[in-house]
């Protein structure tokens, strides 16, 4: 027999969908037979697999050792964690912004992944799994069921603030806010010369995926007949804040999240943004390699929750957390 306790990191869920985890090999005939038959049961009693999971509720499995290490995919021993001890040790120096029970914010340096796209990098997502093993908030068990993970994605070269689950419910939390745009976004980038503006461009963008790398058009009707129906609608504000050295720190607000939306938006429009290779200046770029800039000057550096007085479980309600840029931004405009 083997018995499970659901965690924070667990609780919400419907039942079957936490067996489907639990047992990732098994088909869904034998999960809900076992449900029939009582081979699997919640809190002691009979379950059809529709049931909603609270927090520290028992789950008790009537299998053999064998028919559970198969239907796993692990044995009964905890998983293997290396992967996220080691990320955890090599990004140790990384920088909290803001943690509670349910949501983490990081400050994550450029030439950083978000997420790993291949199975030897170190990602934010690793080092945020070895983060939580060695406070104690998960244990390796826990990870069978649920993996706490990033909600938002930058570039590699993108500096600035990653939110990540800790649990279950602050990632549906975290995934809902900004599905429905109610989290807002705002950017700190520096361009070349002198600008004084303040606006709010719409357009859109087409994503090629061979070349990743996307190309933005200001109006419908300049779309290529072939790439509409694969361009989408993107949104995007940006006004002065402070002029230095003929270099502009803009502030960007994305109303639209979508892949290099800021970086093409700018270069679109005429503003490119310092050390961005692929859709920057080459001649302005070789000039500010001279004075220490590899990458795209583009910083994630506040977040506004929305106000949710019917939202008891979070603490965010409300709440603007802010990072300041990397120092070479202030270096450059002093």
């Amino acid at each position: 027999m083997i018995l499970t306790r659901i965690s924070p990191n667990e609780a919400g869920q419907r039942f079957d969908k936490y067996l489907k985890k639990l047992l990732q090999n098994a088909p869904d005939s034998f999960i809900y037979k076992m449900l029939r038959k009582k081979n699997i049961v919640l809190n002691g009693k009979k379950a059809d697999g529709k049931e909603k999971l609270c927090i520290d509720d028992e789950v008790k499995l009537f299998l053999a050792d064998d028919t559970y290490e198969k239907f796993s995919g692990k044995s009964a021993d905890t998983m293997d964690t290396t992967q996220y001890v080691h990320a955890y040790q090599k990004l140790e120096a990384l920088h909290l912004i803001y943690e509670d029970d349910h949501i983490l914010i990081v400050d994550k340096p450029s030439g950083i992944l978000s997420q790993k796209s291949r199975a030897e990098d170190i990602s934010i997502n690793e080092w945020l799994i070895g983060y939580l093993l060695s406070r104690h908030a998960i244990t390796a068990d826990s990870l069978e069921t649920f993996k706490p993970s990033v909600c938002n994605r930058l570039d590699r070269n993108t500096s600035g603030m990653v939110v990540c689950g800790k649990t279950l419910a602050g990632s549906q939390y975290l995934s809902r806010i900004i599905k429905d745009k109610t989290l807002e976004k705002y950017y700190y980038c520096l361009v070349s010369g002198k600008l004084r503006a303040k606006e709010r461009v719409t357009g859109y963008l087409y994503k090629d995926i061979s070349q990743n790398k996307v190309v933005v058009y200001q109006n419908k009707e300049d779309i290529p007949d072939l790439l509409k129906k694969d361009s989408v609608y993107i949104d995007t504000a940006f006004q002065s804040i402070r002029t230095a050295n003929d270099i502009t720190l803009l502030e960007v607000q994305l109303f639209t999240g979508k892949t290099h939306q800021i970086r093409a938006h700018l270069s679109a429009l005429g503003y490119p943004i310092i050390g961005d290779v692929k859709y920057g200046d080459a001649a302005v770029n070789q000039i500010f390699a001279r004075k220490g800039v590899h990458c795209q000057l583009l910083h994630a550096h506040k977040l506004i929750f929305p106000k949710d007085s019917e939202q008891k479980l979070f603490k965010t309600s409300g709440r603007v957390v802010e990072c300041p840029p990397p120092t070479l931004f202030e270096k450059l405009m002093q």
